[in-house]
């Protein structure tokens, strides 16, 4: 298996070409890794670049496993039949979804401090991920997007999984993914450099907006 993308940034800057069709775009990035690919893709098309910060809402027992996720301005977004399958309820992750919260908080105090959210009503939105595993935090994103107001909303990642992408693509008005490998098994294989984000990486990346 070979490497798609030496980096986010490279991928950023071949998912920019596929993005042209955008006038004046509101791009936001889901932190930590997203930023790293909308940068690029901000200063090619000449948009807004902003985060939208979500937070997977994972299963008590094993984390790692998300069963929803949560964006700011948005509701928690819970994968119910998941939910069933493991016998819990939403009630079972009330607990979770208020770390979450306050997490999410957190995040959007030190990326924007009391900036808001740019006024996405009747503009055109590029939300923009490093990759979509089981689209949970984009499903969320999408979601919160919607409830704003936009004129037309894109989602554009460098890499997905197939039946992730598919399910994601009612949930936008367009799904722009240069890869969907059939033996998908996580974002990170697809890059030679993956390396975790911090926040002083954001806050840098947006600076250099």
């Amino acid at each position: 298996m070979g490497y798609l993308f030496a980096d986010r940034a490279e991928a950023g800057a071949l998912l920019a070409e596929r993005l042209l069709f955008a006038r004046d775009p509101v791009v936001l990035a889901l932190p930590r890794g997203g930023v790293a690919v909308a940068e690029p893709i901000a200063r090619r098309l000449g948009g807004v670049l902003d985060v939208l910060v979500t937070r997977k809402i994972g299963y008590p027992p094993t984390p790692e496993l998300g069963v929803g996720a949560i964006a700011e301005g948005g509701e928690p977004v819970l994968d119910l039949e998941l939910l069933r399958r493991l016998g819990m309820t939403p009630a079972s992750v009330a607990g979770v979804v208020e770390r979450e919260r306050m997490e999410l908080a957190r995040r959007v105090a030190a990326y924007r401090g009391e900036r808001p959210l740019p006024d996405l009503t009747g503009q055109e939105v590029i939300v923009v991920d490093d990759g979509l595993a089981t689209g949970g935090t984009a499903r969320a994103a999408l979601l919160a997007v919607a409830a704003a107001a936009p004129g037309r909303v894109t989602l554009a990642v460098p890499v997905g999984a197939r039946e992730t992408v598919r399910a994601l693509r009612g949930e936008a008005d367009e799904v722009v993914v240069l890869a969907t490998p059939a033996d998908f098994r996580a974002v990170g294989q697809w890059y030679e450099s993956f390396d975790q984000l911090t926040d002083a990486d954001v806050l840098r990346l947006l600076g250099e907006r």
